[in-house]
């Protein structure tokens, strides 16, 4: 997750959907083998470049081509070998050796060796691209035989194996295999299940099946298109006319009609997706703790949950998710109590109430009820709320440059670890400068630091508790809600599965006839 700077899925709708009038694709062998499967989402891609892209439209693509050292598990709460064999550590918590498995080529044939890890860990590191601050302590990464990697770190890192399964830390061909950067990042080439195809910017992406595989078997599917459909009836009408088999995110409004179509199922895997109010404290008077928790307390999560989820999904009581571990359900969060809202604003700098501006990704449905909702909320406390509707892009550029006073965001983790929305979150010399608030308490940030070095359990969940707590006092994000992700798709789609990270492994699904 990505990263959620940007609401991504209101910047596409300005685009053309698909409209094919016949089935798509191929159908499948009677054994399950072969058949094309094509998936329908509100928006394109933005890149394939997996060290500096934040969409997860785009990340959910180039997983299928690009592999990790470890992967998550399909609970989302562990890490488990993936490129690697095994791993050792030292007593000091300081070097990490791995042994890499063997037999494992790229789509170009060419081998993966240690060099090919150390290429990729290294530019990793290198790039700033956003990720960086996930690798920050390692320290060296040596390849002395082509089956080993040995990685040294500055200090013990708890999140290693966690950190070394995200994307942004894929195993790629030495020196692009010979390509520029560019013209690596035009054709992809990884150890996947599925091949590079083809493009068309706008409309669709298509990989095809990886013939050498390491996995051996796998994948079934002959090939797998995303295709760019922003009108979420017209892709209802895709799946239940066969041109289409999964329907990313239908929304939650649907969900009942949908569970009623014949041949099609719908299902809302659990995720560690989190809707927030960010407040920038760069911005008057959002520095005052007391405003921050008015606007708070004046939140109708339940409401919210009711009528923007339509029932799926629960409030928030902290920035880190139910499903991720350390996650505090004790941690209680500032809920709804207009009567505190108003005790908080009579204590802060402008007891009287203020006007301020809502920046809002125009299109956004969600963005537009979420204002609406707090426009109504503040309203009672004297605070007048503005809606700002911006191009998507150019509301991703002002919340990253911090130019907005308030505005809506989400998260989803991409790693089995707190400490990457932990640091990104809390931590304002990370990259983030706290998600883009420029929230800083000395004690949350020494903490973060410490559970990072932390490698019992037990040690690391009282560190995360204090996190939680703390960062809900300060109330530098209004907790919003906790949602599912919802997926429609044929009868005919086997072993899909989406996990708490968003992320699905297509090599695992079948298509039946």
């Amino acid at each position: 997750m990505r990263k959620p700077i940007a609401l991504l899925a209101a910047a596409v709708l300005v685009l053309a959907a698909c409209s094919d009038n016949g089935s798509t694709g191929s159908t499948a062998n009677a054994d399950g083998t072969g058949g094309d499967l094509t998936i329908v989402r509100a928006g394109d891609s933005l890149s394939m470049d997996n060290t500096t892209v934040f969409s997860n439209d785009s990340i959910w693509v180039f997983q299928q081509m690009f592999e990790s050292l470890y992967e998550v598990t399909p609970d989302g709460k562990s890490v488990q070998p993936l490129l690697a064999e095994s791993h050792t550590v030292s007593d000091d918590k300081l070097t990490w050796t791995f042994k890499l498995k063997q037999g494992v080529t790229f789509s170009n044939g060419q081998p993966m060796t240690s060099e090919d890890v150390k290429f990729s860990l290294d530019k990793a590191r290198a790039t700033e691209g956003g990720w960086e601050f996930l690798d920050v302590a390692i320290k060296t990464v040596t390849a002395p035989d082509p089956a080993t990697v040995v990685i040294k770190t500055k200090y013990p890192w708890a999140p290693l194996l966690a950190d070394l399964a995200n994307f942004n830390n894929a195993v790629l061909p030495k020196d692009y295999a010979g390509k520029s950067k560019d013209e690596f990042y035009q054709a992809p080439i990884g150890t996947g299940p599925f091949v590079w195809d083809h493009w068309t910017k706008g409309s669709e992406i298509k990989l095809a099946k990886n013939p050498t595989y390491w996995d051996t078997g796998k994948p079934a599917l002959d090939s797998v298109t995303w295709k760019v459909v922003p009108d979420d009836n017209a892709r209802t009408v895709q799946i239940q006319g066969g041109q289409a088999q999964i329907n990313q995110a239908p929304p939650f409004s649907s969900v009942e009609q949908l569970k009623g179509q014949p041949g099609v199922t719908v299902t809302l895997f659990p995720s560690t997706k989190t809707d927030y109010i960010m407040m920038n404290q760069n911005e008057k008077p959002y520095d005052d703790v007391h405003v921050r928790r008015a606007i708070s307390y004046a939140i109708d999560r339940e409401a919210l949950v009711k009528t923007l989820l339509f029932g799926n999904g629960t409030p928030a009581n902290s920035f880190l998710m139910p499903n991720v571990p350390f996650y505090d359900p004790a941690t209680p969060g500032l809920q709804y109590d207009m009567a505190k809202a108003k005790e908080e604003l009579a204590k802060s700098s402008v007891p009287d109430g203020f006007e301020t501006t809502f920046l809002a990704s125009s299109g956004d449905s969600t963005d537009a009820a979420i204002a609406q909702v707090l426009q109504s909320s503040l309203k009672e406390l004297g605070i007048t709320v503005k809606i700002q509707n911006t191009d998507p892009s150019a509301a991703r550029d002002l919340q990253n440059a911090q130019k907005y006073q308030i505005s809506h965001s989400y998260w989803t983790m991409d790693i089995a670890d707190p400490d990457e929305l932990v640091t990104f979150a809390v931590d304002p010399d990370a990259g983030s400068r706290s998600f883009y608030t420029s929230y800083r308490n000395a004690q949350v940030i020494a903490n973060t630091k410490k559970a990072q070095q932390t490698f019992d359990d037990a040690g690391r969940q009282e560190l995360y508790s204090a996190i939680q707590e703390q960062a809900a006092e300060d109330a530098f994000l209004a907790f919003l809600y906790y949602s599912p992700f919802s997926y429609s798709y044929s009868t005919k789609v086997q072993g899909f599965q989406v996990y708490p990270t968003g992320n699905y492994h297509l090599e695992d699904v079948t298509l039946t006839q």
